[in-house]
């Protein structure tokens, strides 16, 4: 029998992602592990709501509160405007006045706003931790080696990257640098009729979901001319002849509340409540999405239920607190709203932006500090901000 006392212990590093997870490093250039210093407020102080109140007052017109759809009420309710990220990133850049953008949503729609507003204003996220697992999924430096994987098989310059409003500013730039555009979930399929005005292929980056989709359900592709690049196998676990036989090349990334969805939950749904509609984003699973009733952006389906009949019934697959503000909201209507799953899921990250962290955020603007800026670099937004503006062209 080996003698376990007197081995030798293994000479083997942590990888920086590794030290990333178990949150003993931070990497400033990713959406994951950062930490938020400052002293919070405590989350039982009865005084939360006047004081959020009280420090709203005293900024003015100095302040602009942006407020996504998925935020908890008790943050919406301090919110000047409610939206979906590129909605409120432009209307950020229509308040030039206001001196401060505290956009409470998480660290890639600030990125944006930031990227979008003047060089005067100055964009505040109220937890810095408030990321996004979706565009945690692809790197500047995974894309980086894919366009390389890509130009080895020849057919990186027959490929335009048309990238998600949900991925960080890298990102973006990559996309401007290489001639592509941003994409919604709205304006998806114009972006990809634009791209292939441009070239033959598509990398589309980082939801994968969307990106199919888009394609097979709006444009009339195939399953078989998408292929999905996966940046943890050696040349994304793709053969150059399969990236030469694509036409779209869609990241392996997903959203972790719209890829929860399955179609048990659809089947599930009509079991339990005949006669409903079931409604779902287009970050869901291809089979959700081609059982789906209706399928649209998040903007769609709040106008979905607004023209809806009184006394409709929806299942709704998108994140929980919109659908319980909806179904609160249509309630007296006679509109029945559920959530598409039977077990509850909020977006985590989205989360934790709540009443102390942004209680914080407002009473240090007040006293004269700005906590938890986000500033993009010059280099990165000017690249980030020619794909930008190329999805503002669009037809």
């Amino acid at each position: 029998m080996r003698d376990v006392t007197t081995a030798q212990p293994l000479d083997v590093q942590p990888t920086p992602l590794a030290l990333l997870l178990l949150g003993r490093e931070a990497d400033p250039r990713s959406e994951r592990g950062v930490e938020c210093p400052g002293d919070l407020p405590a989350p039982s102080d009865p005084d939360l709501v006047a004081r959020a109140r009280a420090a709203k007052e005293k900024l003015g017109d100095k302040v602009f509160v942006l407020g996504h759809h998925y935020q908890r009420d008790e943050v919406i309710e301090f919110a000047d405007v409610t939206g979906d990220s590129f909605k409120l990133a432009r209307d950020a850049a229509a308040r030039p006045d206001a001196e401060y953008i505290v956009f409470c949503g998480v660290h890639f729609m600030a990125e944006s706003a930031d990227i979008l507003t003047t060089e005067a204003q100055q964009v505040v996220l109220p937890d810095l931790a408030a990321g996004c697992s979706m565009a945690d999924m692809a790197t500047a430096e995974q894309v980086a080696e894919c366009w390389e994987v890509l130009t080895e098989a020849g057919v990186a310059e027959a490929t335009v990257p048309v990238s998600y409003m949900n991925s960080s500013a890298d990102i973006k730039a990559f996309t401007g640098k290489h001639g592509g555009t941003i994409c919604t979930s709205s304006n998806a399929e114009r972006a990809l009729e634009w791209a292939f005005q441009q070239g033959q292929k598509v990398l589309f980056l980082p939801d994968q979901h969307l990106g199919r989709n888009t394609a097979v359900r709006d444009m009339g592709m195939s399953l078989e001319d998408c292929v999905v690049y996966n940046p943890h196998k050696p040349n994304g676990g793709l053969t150059p002849e399969e990236l030469r036989a694509a036409t779209m090349i869609l990241w392996r990334g997903h959203c972790s509340v719209h890829g929860r969805f399955s179609l048990d939950s659809v089947n599930d749904v009509r079991e339990r409540i005949p006669g409903v509609n079931v409604l779902v984003h287009p970050e869901c699973k291809h089979e959700v999405v081609a059982a789906a009733d209706y399928v649209g952006s998040t903007e769609y389906i709040i106008k979905a239920l607004e023209a809806a009949p009184a006394g409709s019934k929806w299942a709704i697959g998108t994140e929980l607190n919109l659908v319980r503000r909806l179904a609160n909201r249509f309630a007296d209507q006679g509109k029945e709203i559920v959530f598409l799953d039977k077990t509850v899921c909020f977006c985590s990250t989205m989360n934790r932006i709540d009443l102390p962290h942004l209680v914080w955020a407002l009473e240090s603007l007040v006293a004269g500090k700005v906590v938890n800026r986000i500033q993009v670099d010059q280099e990165t937004e000017h690249f980030a901000k020619l794909a930008l503006e190329r999805m503002l062209a669009l037809p």
